[in-house]
Parts: C-alpha cells; sequence; structure tokens
C-alpha cells in the first residue's frame, strides 16, 4: 500500500507539474493569435487630403472650417454583427509611442483643441451591420476659429462589440479577444510650429508596480516630433554617484501631450534624499539637454516602495495558495484511491 500511495504522489506532482506549464503554453499561445476579426473599415478620402498615398485622413483645414468625414465598416461574416465608434484624441504613452487607442486620464495642459472635441461620429455610436455587406458612417468635424496653427491628432476608433472573436490557435478555443480597427486623423492647420520639449515635474513614483523616478517630457507644441533618442542619467546629488542610466531609443512625440518617462530601478528601494537628473534627447533635426535637481521626500521614497512591495507579496501568496491548493487535491486524490483500495479488498475478503 505505502508502494502505490509513492506512486501516486509522483503520479499527482508530475500531473500538477503538467497543469501548470500547460497553461504557461496557453497565456503563451493566447498572445501570439491569428484571429479571424470578421469586420475591417476603410476611409473615404476627401478632396484635402494632404497626401493621398496614406490610408488615413490627412488633411489640410483653416480655422473655421467644416468637414464631414465618411468611413466604411464592411461585415464578411454570415452574421450581422454590432461596431461601437468613438473619437479619441491622440497621446505619447509611457512606452513612448502615440496611442490612439486608450483614453488617459489627463491631457498636457498645452492642449487646446482635443480631436474628440472637433470631431464627432454622426447617429448613433454603436450600430449594426448586415451578414455580408458593408454599412456607411460619418463623422462631422468643426475646426474652431480660435484654433492656433499646428497639428491635431487622433484617430476613429471602430470595435466589434456584439460578440468577442475566438482564437484560431489549435487547442485553444475557449481563449477569446475583443478586436477593434483606429482611422488615423490628422489636421494641419496652417502653418507647423517648431518643435520644442519642456521638462515637467521629476519625482519618485511607480510604473506597472516597478518603482522608479518618474520624469514629465512635456511637448507643448501643436507638433509630432519623432524618432528621438534619449539618454538619462540620475545621480546624488551629494557625491554624484550614479543611480541610474537609461537610454530609450524611437520615442514619438504626439502633439500637445506629456510623456510620463519611467525611470525604474529594479530591486532596489528608492532611498529619500537630494538628486539630480541630466537627459539628452534628440532626433536628426533638433536636439535639447535638461538638468534639475530634484528631492525624494520620505513619504515619496515609502509609497514607491510599498506599491512596488505590495504586488511582489501578492505573487509570492498567489504562488503559495496555488501550491497549497495543488496539494490539497492530491492529498485527496490520495485519499480517495486508498479508500477504493480498502473497501475493494473488505468486499473481496467477504466474499471469500
Amino acid at each position: 500500500m505505502m508502494r502505490l500511495v509513492k506512486r501516486l504522489s509522483i503520479f499527482g506532482l508530475v500531473l500538477l507539474a503538467g497543469l501548470l506549464s500547460g497553461w504557461g503554453r496557453l497565456v503563451s499561445q493566447a498572445a501570439n493569435v491569428s484571429n479571424n476579426v470578421g469586420f475591417s473599415v476603410a476611409a473615404k478620402l476627401p478632396k484635402n487630403q494632404l497626401n493621398t498615398k496614406n490610408s488615413f485622413y490627412d488633411l489640410k483645414m483653416k480655422p473655421g472650417q467644416t468637414e464631414t468625414l465618411k468611413a466604411t465598416i464592411y461585415n464578411s461574416t454570415n452574421r450581422d454583427i454590432r461596431v461601437q465608434m468613438a473619437i479619441h484624441t491622440a497621446w505619447t504613452n509611457s512606452a513612448g509611442t502615440i496611442d490612439y487607442t486608450n483614453v488617459p486620464k489627463s491631457f498636457d495642459t498645452s492642449l487646446q483643441t482635443p480631436m474628440s472635441k472637433i470631431s464627432q461620429v454622426q447617429g448613433a455610436k454603436t450600430i449594426t451591420v448586415a451578414a455580408d455587406s458593408k454599412k456607411v458612417v460619418t463623422t462631422k468635424v468643426k475646426v474652431p476659429e480660435s484654433t492656433a496653427h499646428g497639428v491635431i491628432l487622433g484617430g476613429w476608433f471602430f470595435k466589434r462589440v456584439d460578440r468577442k472573436v475566438t482564437s484560431s490557435v489549435k487547442n485553444a478555443n475557449n481563449i477569446r479577444s475583443a478586436y477593434a480597427y483606429v482611422i488615423g486623423m490628422k489636421y494641419t492647420v496652417g502653418k507647423v510650429p517648431a518643435p520644442n520639449l519642456v521638462l515637467g515635474k521629476v519625482n519618485a513614483g511607480t510604473y506597472n508596480y516597478h518603482r522608479g523616478i518618474i520624469v514629465d517630457l512635456r511637448n507643448p507644441m501643436a507638433v509630432i516630433i519623432p524618432n528621438l533618442k534619449m539618454d538619462t542619467t540620475v545621480t546624488t546629488l551629494s557625491d554624484g554617484k550614479v543611480v541610474k542610466h537609461l537610454k530609450q531609443n524611437d520615442v514619438q512625440m504626439a502633439p500637445n501631450t506629456v510623456f510620463r518617462y519611467p525611470i525604474l530601478v529594479g530591486e532596489t528601494k528608492l532611498q529619500p534624499g537630494r538628486y539630480h537628473l541630466h537627459m539628452v534627447v534628440k532626433n536628426s533635426a533638433h536636439r535639447w539637454v535638461f538638468d534639475r535637481n530634484f528631492t525624494v521626500t520620505k513619504a515619496a521614497a515609502k509609497q514607491a516602495n510599498m506599491a512596488a512591495g505590495d504586488r511582489q507579496n501578492m505573487n509570492v501568496w498567489l504562488l503559495v495558495g496555488l501550491g497549497a491548493l495543488g496539494m490539497l487535491l492530491l492529498m485527496l486524490l490520495i485519499w480517495l484511491i486508498i479508500y477504493l483500495v480498502k473497501r475493494r479488498r473488505n468486499a473481496d475478503q467477504a466474499e471469500a
């Protein structure tokens, strides 16, 4: 019996390990699925399109001008679908890319003409497109008379909401993902101003539960600033010791936005004190150099360290909980088998 229990224990541990490794493969597959989206969209470009080679709206506009934009939604499925629409204002996310799909908590104070305010979807925001057909939708644009010269940037967002699309990954048909399209919207009003970058707030903080120094790099001008290279060094003010040196390439700045640049310090805890930031930002046409002394207070350091530590502790306890649950299930399985074996043995003895 002990030999049987030992074999069952080994079998249970192998089974548990297989389940955990299988879950990891499933998650990995889910991140690389090839999906059947079931719909597509295309812009109908107006006469004031600056570059007809672009498939997005790249329009020359004037203060006070109105425009009607049209797009076609194509349904390639054999059933009716529902599509939700919205106009988004472009911004610069913490990865250093221009984001057209998400809506930030706030915009930079320099943004006076958001795309979402001057471009309005006409009619219902959620529409039905019949099976194997298409539907034309419209957006009305009105550029205010007071609009300053420069670039207004955003996107026309389309999301299928009638059902989530099933992935085509083999043996993973239970994984579903929602899919969306964005048609870029770029309005150029008058003469585009020269690029300029401004250093904003510098302080301790967290990004995705990782501690670090968060630097606000602002683009207060109505112009896209592309292909930036950043070289940043944070040192202690007292002795010049390097706390963190970080480089980042291919940063794209949307007009009138702030890039909340996370300079993460890994497992090293943030210490309160006085620091110095030296940052060089450049592309092929421009170069900016920023120097700033800043203070990390005890409260800010403690908050950042606790926020990062809480997530780490949560992950540890999650693993402990999963391990305990797996062992409990294994023990119940062993007990059940032992019980069945004893019951069968007693039945055989009774018959004899």
